[in-house]
Formats: C-alpha cells, structure tokens, sequence
C-alpha cells in the first residue's frame, strides 16, 4: 500500500467540513454557477445535491449533465485570503430515481432544516460522478487529481 500524497488529510477535511458547494452548470452555452448544499459518499466517488426543478442549475443539468462543483474553505478572516484551501471537481450529474431513504437520512443528519424540501414534489437527488478535480491547498500548492486519486483521499 502506498502512503496517501501530503495533502489527501487536508483534502478529505475540507470535503468532510464544509457543507456548501457552488454549482456551475451550462445555461445556454454560457456558465452559470449557484450556491447549493452538498453531501459527498464515503469514498468520494460520488457527490449528491438535493435540488428543485425549478432552479435554473436543475434545469441546466436536464439538458447537459456536465457540471463543477467548487467547494472552499470557510473564510475565517485572514489576511490572505488565497492560503484558504478549494477544490474544483469537473463531472456529470445524474437524477436518481427511486427510493434513496439511506441517502435522505444522511442528508436530514447533516442539514434538518431541510425536511420541508423532502414534502415538496419539484425536488430531487442528483448525483455528481467526478470526472477530475484540481485542489488547492494553498497559495502556490495545487493538485491535479484524477477521480481515482479523489477516491483514495478518502482514506484520509
């Protein structure tokens, strides 16, 4: 077994803590990003949203499925904000169908003021497959990552 790079630890922190990921989809032809909520599986192979059709981000990936999701580190107030560590992860969205109740309670676990969506019929799970993703652990220290190098951060 290979030891795990340096900064797979901060990686697997970052995507573990935060709870906000920004959206960016394809909005005839032109970006478009959004602030959502997220929640990755264990091994970082798939990242899920809960999201209504009736967001535009929804919509977008109804029509093309190729998405990036960015997650940051919260800014705590520091004088360079550039040393916060991000990551960028490139893939394809897809809804999933049928019943996900191991998924909802995960989801109710980390986020309970979200119950009131799980009643309202415009919303759904989506699950982002990562493709590749870049982190930056710091200003100057960024990784290239592949969706298997993203996976083992996991063990971290």
């Amino acid at each position: 077994m290979t030891k795990p790079p340096d900064f797979a630890a901060g990686l697997a922190a970052l995507l573990r803590r935060e709870r906000t990921a920004h959206l960016a989809t394809l909005r005839q032809g032109a970006p478009m990003a959004s602030m959502t909520l997220y929640q990755p599986d264990a091994g970082f192979t798939a990242f899920h949203v809960h999201v209504s059709r009736l967001a535009w981000h929804t919509q977008d990936m109804v029509q093309d499925p190729r998405v990036a999701l960015s997650i940051a580190q919260s800014d705590d107030g520091r004088a360079d904000p550039f040393t916060l560590m991000r990551v960028s992860i490139r893939g394809e969205a897809a809804q999933l169908s049928g019943p996900q109740d191991a998924l909802k309670g995960s989801w109710l676990q980390k986020f309970p003021e979200q119950a009131i969506n799980f009643e309202l019929s415009d919303f759904s799970f989506w699950r982002i497959l990562p493709r590749d993703a870049r982190f930056v652990a710091g200003f100057g220290r960024i990784h290239n990552l592949s969706a298997a190098e993203l996976a083992a951060c996991s063990n971290c």
